[in-house]
């Protein structure tokens, strides 16, 4: 199958699994949660909905249990806006992307806090200002 119908479905079933949890799904368990990609099986019998989830780890395994018991209603309503011979049974995954992206930003500005008290000291011993005459102003020489 084309690589382009592929990503035209998994574009669909992303569009329809975001609107589906966010407007439709009345469970109190899912909350928090935004999709972040699919994958679809190149029969187009399966698809992988990675989603991310804001919250504690006791209420991102709830999030992901509310998430397993609605795919029978997302999968229904994906077969509703799909019109192929068959609708993807979904699955969904807990995409640790972010996570991991915000856990890398914090440990890269440790690292810059860390080597800035060093680079203060080093550039403080010549600078400029030190040297300055301090009747001399910005506007240029007084008449």
């Amino acid at each position: 199958m084309k690589a382009h119908r592929l990503e035209r479905v998994a574009e669909v079933i992303r569009e329809v699994a975001s609107e589906t949890i966010l407007f439709e799904l009345r469970d109190p368990r899912v909350k928090g949660v935004t999709v972040t990609r699919t994958e679809v099986s190149a029969d187009l019998q399966h698809a992988k909905v990675y989603v991310s989830l804001m919250g504690s780890g006791k209420e991102q395994d709830l999030c992901m249990h509310g998430l397993r018991h609605a795919a029978g209603f997302v999968q229904s309503k994906l077969g509703s806006r799909l019109k192929t011979r068959y609708t993807p049974v979904i699955r969904f995954i807990l995409d640790e992307g972010v996570k991991k992206s915000i856990e890398v930003t914090r440990l890269i500005n440790e690292a810059l806090a860390e080597s800035r008290p060093q680079a203060k000291a080093d550039s403080a011993e010549g600078t400029a200002e030190e040297f300055e005459d301090p009747g001399a102003s910005a506007e240029g020489p007084k008449e």
